[in-house]
């Protein structure tokens, strides 16, 4: 990980340690969490999804370099295959991918959008990374402790996979490439992962 993303990372860390400890997620491992809360959570991310994509999309349109346009096209085609997770989930489960949107999806809905139309590329990058990080850390602690029978195996198998983690290394690299005020990164990098927490808790919550 590269200097100024694993500066960010590791002054967030706390929060994502808390989001690898929270219920819900521990519960994925063990394959013990209600699958009424799953269905929540998978409905509220693909919401979520569109925006991240839409995010990137922008982010895409204002890069100011090939790598940037490389790069953002590629995770944004990552977008669309883990949409792809969550329509199996929804076959086979009876979810509608096109839920009435929490107050936590639409917070940080809002707030990615929000920062990709109106800031700098360097700040839409600080806020978008928190998500791949995340889920790539998350992927990778909980397979050691995974259940093979966990119903939800595949999302840990997802999260924990090599691609994942490339593209979470790789928009880290833009991240270090545009940077921008630092105190202004951190700012916008914490504000991302609080989101992360708030939307584990929101699905934990809703069922």
């Amino acid at each position: 990980m590269s200097a100024t993303a694993a500066d960010l990372w590791r002054q967030s860390r706390d929060l994502a340690d808390a989001c690898l400890g929270h219920p819900f997620v521990q519960g994925i491992a063990a394959g013990d969490l209600a699958r009424e809360r799953f269905k929540i959570y998978v409905a509220q991310d693909a919401f979520y999804l569109e925006s991240f994509a839409r995010a990137y999309a922008l982010a895409l349109a204002r890069s100011p370099d090939r790598e940037g346009l490389d790069v953002f096209k590629d995770l944004l085609v990552g977008v669309f295959q883990e949409l792809r997770l969550h329509q199996g989930y929804a076959e086979r489960w009876g979810i509608s991918l096109s839920p009435e949107p929490l107050p936590a999806t639409s917070a940080y809905c809002d707030f990615l959008l929000r920062i990709a139309s109106l800031d700098p590329v360097g700040h839409t990058v600080a806020a978008m990374t928190p998500c791949m990080r995340l889920y790539a850390f998350l992927g990778q602690e909980l397979l050691a402790k995974l259940d093979p029978e966990s119903p939800y195996r595949e999302w840990v198998e997802t999260y924990s996979s090599d691609e994942v983690e490339a593209l979470a290394s790789r928009l880290e690299g833009l991240l270090d490439r545009y940077g921008g005020d630092p105190e202004h990164l951190a700012k916008l990098y914490r504000r991302a992962m609080e989101l992360e927490l708030a939307f584990f808790q929101a699905a934990w919550e809703a069922a």
